[in-house]
């Protein structure tokens, strides 16, 4: 037995050079450092991301995106199809657990000051692929066609649509028209399950290239003698085998989840049905939900809600240029003020999101 599978591999080696890739990986080094921990984080999204892709795929042997089948099939999928409830469950936990992953990662990128050069298109990359998954959040909750997911749809779009000049265009494009109907689920669907795997697949590659080019980025004064902890690990086998171990902790929190928290399914959506009280979008929206509550109907002669989507929009836009605004970051130099942005963008998130949580 031992004598075939190395003939397997010898010829596996002779035509992929295996060698030179372990020899590669070999020369891979990870620093070690009091904030190593927060590097695993990287491979955990992207362990989320495979589990996603790959329930999705089963799901989509059986799912009908048409609004006279969607709700029918997902019920069909939960009761009928063996395991089929399980495999869903597992979807929708890995989804609200790679959001919370890639968030954790950004934060612990924007901490560490890792975007500063020659790190700015890896700190892009993965600012987009977080915009990414909040897409794909977005687009696929309205897919089991329930009355929650419904009137969400509805309420986000409606928030999209208060842009100036370009907000009715959009919200009619994602819409498929005016109003929420089964052209939205259809044009949902196909952003779900084609346009943002795509797109994500393809700044994923990028960002897994630029982190083998540039390597993982140090501490600042790490390895120069300004910290106490300074040291490497090998890529192979010492991180990724930790890293597999935290995969497997993961699959067994996801499991764990899923099956004592399984994923319910809500009334089939009915458009001439009133909405229910109590409309909140998923967690990772509900802090910009609540902010705009907070918002009076009119600022001087802007309306509230429209001011409050521009500040977030200027926001998202400021982080995303965080690199090359932060020059005394690129040039290795620590900024207590970035640290305390980084806090109190967090301590907002949370509050609000409790806010939001509460009835």
């Amino acid at each position: 037995m031992r004598h075939k599978l190395r003939q397997i591999v010898d010829y596996i080696d002779e035509r992929v050079q295996l060698g030179n890739l372990v020899e590669f990986m070999g020369k891979k080094y990870v620093p070690v450092h009091r904030g190593s921990v927060w590097y695993y984080f990287g491979g955990v999204s992207l362990f989320l991301f495979i589990i996603q892709v790959s329930t999705g795929i089963l799901l989509l042997l059986y799912y009908k995106g048409s609004e006279q089948l969607a709700w029918e099939s997902i019920q069909f999928i939960m009761s009928k199809v063996q395991f089929g409830w399980l495999i869903r469950s597992i979807h929708s936990w890995a989804a609200n657990l790679f959001v919370l992953s890639i968030t954790i990662h950004m934060f612990s990128v924007f901490f560490e000051r890792s975007y500063r050069k020659p790190r700015e298109l890896t700190w892009l990359t993965g600012v987009l692929m977080l915009f990414l998954a909040l897409a794909f959040g977005f687009s696929g909750y309205l897919l089991p066609w329930d009355e929650l997911a419904f009137f969400a749809t509805k309420v986000g779009t409606d928030i999209a649509g208060v842009i100036p000049v370009i907000g009715k265009p959009l919200m009619v494009f994602l819409r498929g028209g005016e109003d929420v109907t089964g052209a939205t689920l259809s044009r949902f669907f196909g952003f779900h399950v084609a346009v943002f795997p795509a797109l994500f697949t393809v700044l994923l590659g990028i960002h897994l290239l630029l982190v083998q080019r540039q390597g993982m980025s140090e501490p600042l004064g790490h390895g120069n003698g300004q910290t106490h902890d300074a040291g490497k690990m090998p890529f192979f086998p010492n991180f990724l085998l930790r890293d597999l171990l935290l995969w497997l902790i993961v699959l067994n929190i996801l499991a764990i989840l899923a099956v004592f928290f399984p994923w319910e399914l809500g009334k089939k959506a009915d458009a001439f049905a009133p909405a229910p009280a109590g409309i909140r979008p998923e967690w990772y929206f509900l802090f910009m939900f609540q902010t705009l509550k907070y918002f009076p109907a009119k600022v001087l002669f802007i309306d509230g809600e429209v001011l409050g989507v521009l500040l977030f929009g200027a926001a998202g836009l400021l982080w995303v240029l965080v690199p090359f605004l932060d020059r005394r970051g690129a040039r290795g130099e620590r900024t207590k003020a970035v640290t305390y942005i980084g806090i109190g963008v967090i301590g907002y998130i949370i509050i609000l999101t409790i806010l939001g949580w509460l009835p």
